[in-house]
């Protein structure tokens, strides 16, 4: 008998329940004609878990994620909680959960699917197969820093203070999984930073060197920063794997999620010790403007599960099998609004995901 796989399934804010319907019926078809067991649960976060417990993580849900092997989380936030205080904000509960569950790897590929080429803002020679990962140190640097806060000062200013602090063990562990992952694809690794202004950055680029001693096959490069975001736009298929630090991966996998055509198209991973926890989630937020309306692209909540499938249950013909369907719907023209153009044929969040279904029936026939 297989094994049962147990996910926790956070829907959260905005978008992410309607997504997170398209992913349950893959799962249940997963179940029906793959023979795979899933244990799944429920539970509230972000503002939706503010309005249910009156914290954007409550204890018992934070329990329940550390019993599971893989958490599958939507989206958080939206005005509507705007005013809440800034420890219980819907985005806590999601820094939280990385923080508590010790999820220091964040993998954010930038793959641009064929028939989407035209759906990029750059030419399409630029982006035509490309394929990147994009390493990001999830727990240390500046968002978890301390110092950190807002305070008055003696002669009516105030002050914000927010400290980007790194320690070996932070950067060892995260350049490891990098180095892994690019032995198992083109054997490049870029280290990011702004080592010739920040300490950290120096640090960071030093103990890069010193783990890159381990991985003789793999080709290590280093980048400041802003020539990265330079070059992501400029000439993009020339990386591989980019292993950056917290505040840098935040904005460099969003300039490198619209070189695919759409923030809607990209999943991520955040991962830990192997075994001990892992956390999928779209990259795109919550959406509030769009809620509701069944336009959202269900797409990379649905990639994010086929990482779940890859890099926890190690269920990488279930993965593959979701990745070609969705390739397949695309080339046939299928879209949600966000990346339709003239001439396609334009469905719902619902629709999307029955096509996706569909395609996987086919494939499989």
């Amino acid at each position: 008998m297989s094994k049962k796989h147990s996910m926790l399934i956070l829907p959260g804010d905005g978008i992410g329940p309607e997504a997170m319907v398209e992913v349950k019926k893959i799962v249940a078809w997963l179940e029906e004609h793959k023979s795979l067991e899933f244990d799944i649960s429920e539970d509230s976060v972000g503002g939706a878990a503010y309005d249910q417990y009156g914290t954007s993580l409550a204890d018992h849900t934070l329990e329940k994620a550390k019993e599971v092997d893989a958490v599958m989380f939507g989206a958080v936030g939206g005005p509507k909680w705007d005013g809440v205080d800034y420890d219980k904000r819907p985005e806590a509960g999601l820094l939280k959960l990385r923080k508590e569950l010790n999820l220091f790897a964040n993998l954010r590929p930038a793959l641009c699917f064929d028939p989407l080429v035209d759906a990029s803002s750059l030419k399409p020679e630029l982006v035509s197969g490309l394929d990147i990962m994009i390493l990001r140190e999830l727990t240390g640097g500046v968002y978890f820093g301390e110092p950190r806060g807002i305070t008055e000062l003696s002669n009516g200013q105030r002050r914000g203070v927010n400290t980007q602090v790194y320690e070996t063990y932070e950067i060892h562990r995260a350049a490891h999984v990098a180095f892994d992952l690019a032995g198992k694809r083109s054997g490049r690794v870029t280290s990011v930073e702004k080592a010739n202004v920040m300490e950290s950055g120096l640090l960071w680029r030093e103990e890069v060197n010193i783990i890159a001693k381990d991985y003789p096959n793999i080709k290590l490069d280093h980048m400041y920063a802003d020539n990265c975001a330079m070059q992501l736009v400029r000439t993009p298929k020339q990386f591989d794997v980019i292993l950056t630090d917290n505040l840098f991966g935040d904005m460099l996998s969003d300039i490198a999620a619209m070189l695919t055509g759409s923030l809607g198209m990209l999943p991520s991973a955040s991962l830990g010790e192997v075994g001990k926890g892992a956390l999928y989630e779209p990259v795109h937020g919550s959406a509030p403007d769009i809620a509701g309306q069944g336009i959202a692209n269900p797409i990379a909540t649905i990639l994010s599960f086929a990482m779940a499938l890859r890099y926890t249950y190690n269920e990488g013909d279930a993965a593959d099998l979701i990745e070609e369907a969705v390739n397949d719907v695309l080339a046939n023209d299928i879209r949600t609004a966000d990346i339709n153009q003239p001439g396609m044929t334009l469905v719902s969040t619902s629709e999307m995901g029955n096509h996706i279904v569909d395609a996987m029936q086919k494939l499989e026939s």
